[in-house]
């Protein structure tokens, strides 16, 4: 769901891109509560995992497909306002290295993908949370259900965008019926990549898992192949011995990264290269009339291709491969700043002044 440059005026635009500002202004600000030693190195590995997935496009109707847009499984995983911040690293990294989605659409693609998809899984999800039984298979439950509704409800934002400011004449209910229609769809496979990848991080390391803090139930943690309880943090020793739980972390952070360079680098080349729900919607409607050239079109990454490589695979994968670090460390040097800014802040109230 990509917005390209030359869908929506520049006036809506901009007001787009203040309002995306502000929100990750304020999600800076929030990760600070959200982010410590243990989820930080996490956080940048969500976006790099979303940047990966979001390659592996999925046939969801005739001549359509569909990829995670993966607001509902940040804001899970790490936190709604980190959550808003991965999103929004993956989507500068589109834009600028591969030219995917308008640079000066750049304000509604955030609001759209990053804020709105964040918000509403979010909220969705903390309410089931506390109606259903409080078990790691009702966090997984919530997970698919938040995110099933979090897609159309993007394609929805991106419907009143276009009603604001849209640069061509098409009738707002045939784009809202198309919008909608094909991305509800769309969000039964966003529904299982997040909740399968929510239940597989909850099997291993729940403790890490935002959604799943203050469970009833104590979670288990997969320590060298034994279960033990998970870390509560709300005790004053830790239920699991530091060494082990690095061990742990460390382990989960290497298989997603594999994973995600895997996916990336060489699963993508089987993903469909029919276009997404957004891009179907726009030429069936004729809403991509003023499309514009992007202006990273020159990228040496652009279309997620290498320039000068002439093997499709090599080059897909390849620059799959690149995305997936690129964004691993931008998103890592994103958090790990916001972690130090935490530590920064609290520190003098640790210290004592008293004579």
């Amino acid at each position: 769901m990509h917005v390209p440059d030359g869908f929506i005026d520049a006036p809506t635009s901009a007001v787009a891109g203040v309002v995306a500002a502000g929100a990750v202004a304020v999600s800076l600000r929030g990760a600070r509560r959200e982010l410590d030693e243990r989820t930080a190195p996490l956080a940048g590995l969500v976006a790099a995992f979303i940047f990966a997935v979001q390659m592996l496009n999925f046939p969801v109707a005739a001549g359509t497909s569909g990829h995670l847009l993966g607001g509902a499984l940040a804001a899970i995983l790490v936190g709604p306002y980190t959550g808003v911040l991965c999103v929004s690293v993956v989507l500068l990294m589109q834009g600028i290295l591969f030219a995917d989605g308008g640079l000066t659409a750049l304000g509604v693609n955030i609001t759209d993908m990053a804020i709105v998809t964040t918000v509403v899984a979010y909220a969705l999800f903390r309410g089931l949370v506390k109606v259903l039984p409080r078990t790691r298979r009702s966090v997984t439950v919530a997970s698919f259900v938040a995110a099933l509704v979090s897609v159309p409800a993007a394609a929805l934002a991106f419907t009143f965008l276009y009603w604001i400011g849209g640069t061509t004449d098409v009738a707002i209910g045939k784009v809202a019926t198309a919008m909608i229609g094909v991305h509800v769809l769309i969000g039964i496979g966003e529904a299982a990549i997040t909740a399968l990848t929510v239940g597989a991080v909850i099997a291993v390391r729940p403790d890490l898992v935002h959604g799943a803090r203050g469970l009833r139930q104590r979670l288990k943690l997969r320590v060298d192949g034994e279960l033990v309880d998970a870390p509560d943090t709300s005790d004053s020793e830790p239920a699991v011995p530091a060494p082990a739980a690095a061990r742990s972390r460390r382990g989960l952070w290497i298989t997603g990264l594999v994973t995600s360079l895997v996916l990336a680098g060489f699963v993508s080349f089987y993903a469909s290269a029919d276009p997404d729900g957004l891009e179907k919607v726009a030429a069936d409607q004729g809403i991509d009339r003023k499309t514009e050239e992007h202006a990273s079109a020159d990228s040496p990454l652009a279309d997620y291709g290498v320039e000068d490589i002439t093997d499709a695979r090599l080059s897909g994968g390849l620059a799959g491969v690149i995305g997936v670090g690129v964004t691993v460390v931008a998103g890592s040097a994103v958090f790990w700043a916001v972690r130090r800014r935490r530590t920064d802040d609290t520190s003098p109230a640790d210290t004592d002044v008293s004579a």
